[in-house]
């Protein structure tokens, strides 16, 4: 069993930078979770802290149910896979795997069957008298990962171990992985900041910002229903199009959602009609994402957007076509800090690195002034997030019969639009 609990972990660097703050999780045992974000995000400061490579300022790093804060490295039954590799150059590949079990005591015939099961499995046995300069990357990653199998610990913790890879040796390791991992029910902790490896090889993924958590779920979960504005922008290819939208309620008829030329209707008996009503009169987020938006005829019925053609991509498998509907983009940074930070001079709580623009027009001067845990908009930091006109992507087939400037309607899946409000969490249930 190993299991790893992190009870509001925060790290804050000697020059004042919160890397982690008060991060809660819980990995199960023979877990695969995956931590995903963007560079500097804190991913591998809850890794190195787990490893014991660095102490956490403040909360609790429970394994097995046991604090370890006192637990020096090598006591903590858990191997680490660096994304440079870290291979001793001096040492041969063999020298390089055994390197663990010297250091544990294991006896020299108890090792060398150690080394040639765990070479064998990895595709490397014919290897094992080189030294890392004659390897490729992927041989030379597959050692790294051979010494921390080696050992048989308790817990994998990887550190962006593919990033330095090709593509197409990236897809490949990353099935090897996935597979021996569960294979040898070894809980992992997997840190990248490529939403595709999150998306794939992960039992659940815990999403960070600015070193705060922002989603834990199944790759499913957090993909459908994201829970924070940030998540929904920052997972999928092409990005969710994110649109403001004006919230006007027909009382036991509609809510109305006007995105400024056009509109779309929600239906009164619809579920997420009565949360959405709750913001009559303001400006909500609504996030479409390309799946939702399926081509139409120009005179369809039923819920139907209207546009132009910006621009295409063409990807071989599939185009992707650009539309100005008429509508306003909300646009999302990926640096963003999550904690807030007082204002001088008297004024409201801000979050820094917010969501997206204040969209409802009132002024910051109206927010609560008490430096307590009031929840303040995300949405006026324009430096970081801003508006801008909308290019909506819709997927079209390889190379289709349309360019740029030719009139197109999308009709829309209503039941599979999001919503979120100002402060970039998500109103109704999203996907059902």
């Amino acid at each position: 069993m190993s299991t790893v609990a992190l009870r509001d972990v925060t790290k804050v660097w000697p020059d004042g930078t919160v890397a982690v703050d008060k991060a809660g999780l819980e990995v199960r045992d023979g877990e695969f979770l995956v931590l995903l974000g963007p560079s500097g995000c804190g991913k591998s400061t809850i890794l190195r802290m787990i490893a014991g490579l660095e102490e956490p300022t403040a909360g609790i790093i429970l394994l097995n149910g046991e604090p370890v804060t006192d637990l020096a490295p090598r006591d903590r039954q858990i191997a680490m896979v660096f994304q440079d590799f870290a291979l001793y150059p001096h040492m041969t590949v063999s020298g390089n795997i055994a390197f663990p079990l010297k250091l544990s005591g294991v006896e020299a015939a108890a090792r060398e069957e150690r080394i040639g099961d765990v070479a064998t499995a990895l595709g490397i046995g014919e290897l094992l008298g080189r030294k890392p300069t004659q390897l490729s990357g992927g041989q030379r990653q597959r050692v790294a990962m051979g010494r921390a199998i080696v050992r048989r610990p308790g817990l994998f913790l990887m550190d962006e171990p593919l990033s330095n890879l090709d593509s197409g040796l990236r897809a490949e390791l990353r099935a090897e992985i996935t597979s021996m991992t569960r294979e040898l029910g070894v809980t992992t902790m997997y840190v990248t900041h490529d939403q595709a490896e999150a998306l794939t090889m992960a039992d659940r993924v815990a999403i960070m910002r600015g070193g705060v958590l922002q989603d834990v779920g199944t790759p499913t979960e957090v993909y459908g229903r994201p829970a924070t504005l940030y998540v929904a922008a920052f997972l999928g290819s092409p990005r969710m199009n994110l649109l403001e939208a004006s919230v006007y309620v027909q009382l036991d008829r509609y809510v109305v959602l006007d995105l400024g030329e056009q509109a779309l209707y929600i239906p009164w008996h619809d579920i997420r009609a009565r949360a959405i009503a709750h913001y009559h009169g303001e400006r909500i987020v609504v996030g479409m994402r390309a799946e939702a938006l399926t081509p139409v005829a120009p005179d369809a019925p039923g819920d139907v957007l209207r546009g132009r053609i910006r621009y295409l991509e063409h990807h071989g498998h599939e185009s992707l076509a650009f539309l100005d509907i008429g509508a306003t983009a909300i646009v999302v940074d990926e640096l963003g800090k999550g904690a807030a930070e007082a204002v001088p001079a008297g004024g409201a709580l801000r979050r820094v690195g917010g969501a997206l623009q204040r969209l409802t027009g009132r002024s910051d001067r109206a927010a609560p002034k008490s430096g307590g845990a009031a929840k303040v908009s995300m949405l006026s930091d324009p430096g970081r997030h801003h508006r801008r006109p909308a290019e909506v992507a819709v997927r079209l087939a390889p190379y289709p019969a349309v360019s740029p400037g030719h009139p197109l309607a999308i009709g829309v899946r209503m039941e599979a639009l999001h919503f979120f409000d100002e402060h970039g969490d998500r109103i109704d249930i999203g996907w059902r």
